[in-house]
């Protein structure tokens, strides 16, 4: 059937008290981002819920993206008629008949705003039920937990008529929690990461570290187009990608094999902090796991954290590998975590990296180097991209290089 609108109806927010509005208002924006290619579609936010008009915009593309947009709860397509006897049956009808399989139970819920209107919740739910049985078979009622529950809605305007209950993202709205910058690999973690983040209320600004001719722009790019699966959940999200092959190289030819790790991530998170200090973030997030690989045992992040006082929020440090997969492929960014293309994580890694680094050792390391100049350059030389939902980066530039050939 064609729906007429779509209820949304908030999850966390009933908790939020006096910032409520600014709540709504702000899963509001973001809804109007993920449907900016809809302009038909008018969004009104209520107390209540959100009333989303499609003014004949197709339910099927606005329910992939609603479904991915943290603050909702729940959602139905619902149907406009008329305020008349005939219309709300005929209606109800033919949605249950679209939607009804067999040995489903059912039952009818009215609300009514329009206390004015000729019947009343009791007589609507009787009537629209009666006539239902009398026109279907195989129906059976079911009051506490039905399969089916035909909502039925009469405000001063029209009647609203939904039988479908979708389930959203669930979490907070992007934006409410602040803003931080998250430190993006090309592997399967920190995209796991950055989405935890997202579900909180974090609007995150990507920092990618990148080092040609080490790494090469695939590998960019495979980046770049992790963030646009990540954009589903907030609209767009700014990517800011920093060389680091100077201070790779550097670290590499004036330093102990064994500190390599330590001291490369000590500079990357100097660089996100100052990156975040900019763009006046709140905390820096990473894809980090307790134990995983030498450079996130508590020693190693100890060692890492001294650079600073920001907080450093590890959303999957718990988790093991197992359950990070399993969100990957949830969210679907595992197939392009797994693609081959080397990041800078992996290009200078040390075969005995230190898994207890003594912090006095690499003060005294780091003094040999200078820290200022090396992450200076590394700043003058970022780039920052803004990623919409869906941006695709490795297709295009396969697109590009078979035009050369």
């Amino acid at each position: 059937m064609k729906y007429t609108e779509i209820m949304v109806r908030y999850g966390e927010l009933s908790t939020k008290g006096k910032n409520r509005k600014d709540f709504i208002g702000r899963l509001a924006g973001n809804v109007t981002k993920v449907l900016r290619d809809f302009p038909q579609v008018e969004i009104h936010p209520r107390h209540d819920r959100m009333h989303i008009v499609l003014n004949d915009a197709p339910f099927t593309e606005i329910d992939q993206r609603l479904k991915r947009v943290f603050g909702i709860q729940t959602y139905s397509p619902t149907i406009k008629v008329e305020k008349t006897l005939d219309a709300i049956r005929e209606t109800s009808l033919a949605l249950m008949k679209e939607t009804f399989k067999a040995g489903m139970s059912f039952k009818v819920n009215t609300r009514r705003s329009d206390h004015h209107f000729t019947y009343d919740t009791n007589e609507l739910n009787l009537m629209i039920g009666d006539y239902l049985f009398k026109n279907m078979t195989g129906l059976k009622v079911e009051m506490k937990h039905p399969d089916l529950v035909l909502r039925i809605e009469v405000r001063q305007d029209a009647v609203y008529i939904s039988n479908q209950l979708l389930h959203g993202a669930g979490g907070m709205p992007v934006g409410t929690g602040g803003h931080a910058v998250m430190m993006l690999s090309g592997g399967i973690d920190s995209p796991v990461a950055s989405y935890l983040a997202l579900k909180r209320g974090v609007d995150i600004d990507m920092i990618h570290f990148y080092s040609p001719p080490y790494t090469t722009e695939k590998a960019l790019n495979k980046a770049k187009e992790l963030t646009g699966i990540l954009a589903n959940y907030s609209g767009r999200i700014n990517f800011i990608a920093v060389p680091f092959a100077e201070i790779q190289e550097t670290i590499k030819e004036k330093l102990p094999e064994g500190y390599l790790m330590t001291v490369q991530r000590r500079f990357m998170l100097r660089l996100a902090d100052q990156i975040r200090a900019k763009r006046r973030g709140l905390a820096i997030f990473n894809g980090e796991s307790i134990g995983q690989v030498a450079s996130q045992t508590l020693e190693s992040m100890a060692a890492i954290n001294d650079i600073t006082t920001t907080p450093v929020v590890r959303p999957v440090a718990t988790m093991d590998k197992t359950e990070i997969i399993r969100l990957a492929e949830q969210i679907g960014t595992f197939d392009l975590s797994i693609q081959p293309f080397e990041d800078c994580c992996t290009i200078f890694a040390p075969p005995r990296p230190k898994t207890k680094p003594r912090i006095d050792k690499v003060r005294e390391y780091e003094s040999r180097l200078d820290i200022a100049a090396l992450v200076n350059r590394a700043l003058d030389g970022m780039k920052i991209t803004t990623i919409y939902p869906g941006d695709k980066f490795l297709a295009n530039k396969a697109k590009e290089d078979t035009a050369l050939l």
